[in-house]
């Protein structure tokens, strides 16, 4: 054993599996919730370079964060072997927002950072709060794991909610239609590694999205669905839900917005 992998080794503290609604997930739970209020409070007029700063550094930790996942996964230090988990390539669902808030705290102002915006305003935020609030299966016994899932899916949320209560994402139809374009072409891509993995002779599960034709999917509802319609069915209803959510996101934010500014006009007067 190396020293990197002695570092490997100390980092794969145990645990308990933590229950849903446990003490774990509420402390986490809790902590976002502090933290993105604090930062709709403090940054809600921020100036675009400050919002670029923010999605960057939330981005370096949601990828510094994976790159520990994987190693953990792949390193077994029982056993002194690696041996990497295909089915855990960072390329499902909840994968993908690190990179949109990478590319778009790069990106110019336009188009496409207002469609990156859109999708971290809407599928980002559905994705990260169900979630958070539904962690059912993500917990495990390796202490490490534990903090990146709720990191990583309660920055998703953060993010999510920040561009809602900043008014980067327009509560409008006009928002999901924006976010859908990038939902298409990462699906696309999810789709196109599937088959590609599968042509190659990968002998393991991959299936980025839970939509391959090789594998099942464990996703609730979708598990139900999956094996009784044929697979293009499937993908039209995996596309056409997630989109669904995401346009009751705007419009369960379009509700909020109102109501607080009844209640600020109510406290005004």
């Amino acid at each position: 054993m190396n020293f990197f992998e002695k570092i490997l080794h100390f980092l794969d503290v145990q645990m308990s599996t933590p229950l849903p609604y446990g003490w774990f997930h509420l402390l986490m739970l809790a902590l976002i919730i502090s933290f993105t209020i604090f930062l709709v409070i403090k940054y809600r007029n921020a100036n675009d370079k400050t919002v670029k700063r923010i999605l960057l550094t939330f981005s370096l930790i949601m990828i510094t964060l994976e790159i520990y996942k994987q190693l953990n996964f792949s390193y077994n230090g029982l056993t002194d072997t690696w041996d990497y988990q295909w089915y855990a390539f960072p390329f499902q669902f909840c994968s993908v927002p690190m990179y949109v808030m990478l590319i778009a705290s790069l990106v110019k102002k336009g188009k496409v950072e207002n469609a990156l915006y859109a999708f971290l305003g809407t599928y980002t935020l559905f994705a990260g709060m169900a979630v958070m609030l539904y962690p059912n299966d993500v917990f495990v016994t390796t202490v490490g794991i534990n903090l990146q899932t709720m990191v990583h899916h309660g920055l998703m949320m953060v993010v999510g909610i920040y561009m809602l209560a900043s008014k980067r994402v327009p509560l409008t139809i006009k928002s999901v239609l924006k976010a859908s374009i990038i939902f298409s072409i990462i699906f696309l891509m999810a789709i196109a590694m599937n088959y590609t993995a599968h042509f190659a002779g990968l002998t393991e599960t991959f299936n980025m999205f839970f939509v391959s034709p090789y594998f099942g999917t464990h996703l609730p509802v979708l598990s139900l669905i999956y094996p009784l319609v044929p697979y293009i069915v499937y993908l039209f209803i995996y596309t056409f839900g997630f989109t669904l959510v995401s346009y009751i996101v705007i419009l369960i934010a379009k509700l909020f917005s109102i109501l607080f500014k009844k209640i600020y006009l109510i406290i005004k007067r």
